[in-house]
């Protein structure tokens, strides 16, 4: 389907859920959004991740990414520039960074566990200095539940985090301060990758 019939189908859509749940005070520009991330931000698997509990700035700068290019969707661009004024990119983002995500009870942090056996584990609290690669938890926090500028990785869906990550190694996305996740991307093999995906989605 061509892009622009099927935004026309997704903006249809986004108007029918609205009405009905008139309750939800969702802003008009957060319409389109919501047809593929859903009312609730918690996103589809195969389709749309979750972003539902994000760090608003996180938000911001990764729409603004498919404005500039420096993320690869012909989708994604052209809803993101459907939000035509910053105003609206800000707006958005603190509309789904501000609905609940997944609540984690048993947060593990980095020097919890010495003695860690399973390798995806051994990647997210401990990295492999080796390869220069640092804990996962390093930048995104505990469990993977995110922090300032970096995004939860905690139930977001395993096809999601592993396609990111395939960007980030073919350097089809870019646009982190000083190349970070390229870099650590490009060291990984297709068997971490997909280790880690499931390791982060199974996080409840």
């Amino acid at each position: 389907m061509p892009i622009k019939k099927l935004i026309h189908s997704l903006i249809s859509i986004s108007a029918l859920l609205l009405s009905a749940t008139p309750a939800l005070a969702t802003p008009p520009a957060a319409m389109v959004c919501a047809s593929c991330h859903g009312m609730n931000g918690l996103g589809n698997p195969n389709l749309a991740p979750m972003i539902a509990g994000m760090d608003e700035n996180h938000l911001v700068e990764q729409i603004n990414n498919f404005k500039n290019g420096q993320r690869k969707s012909p989708l994604m661009t052209s809803m993101a520039m459907m939000l035509a004024t910053p105003e609206a990119v800000q707006e958005v983002s603190a509309f789904f960074a501000a609905l609940p995500a997944p609540a984690i009870s048993n947060i593990e942090k980095r020097g919890d566990n010495v003695i860690i056996t399973d390798p995806a584990r051994k990647l997210v609290y401990q990295g492999d200095r080796e390869r220069n690669i640092p804990a996962c938890a390093t930048c995104h926090g505990p469990s993977g539940l995110g922090v300032e500028h970096f995004p939860r990785l905690a139930s977001q869906h395993a096809d999601y985090i592993s396609q990111q990550l395939i960007a980030w190694q073919t350097k089809q996305r870019s646009g982190n301060h000083n190349n970070v996740m390229a870099t650590i991307a490009q060291q990984l093999t297709a068997t971490e990758i997909q280790q880690l995906a499931q390791y982060f989605a199974t996080i409840k």
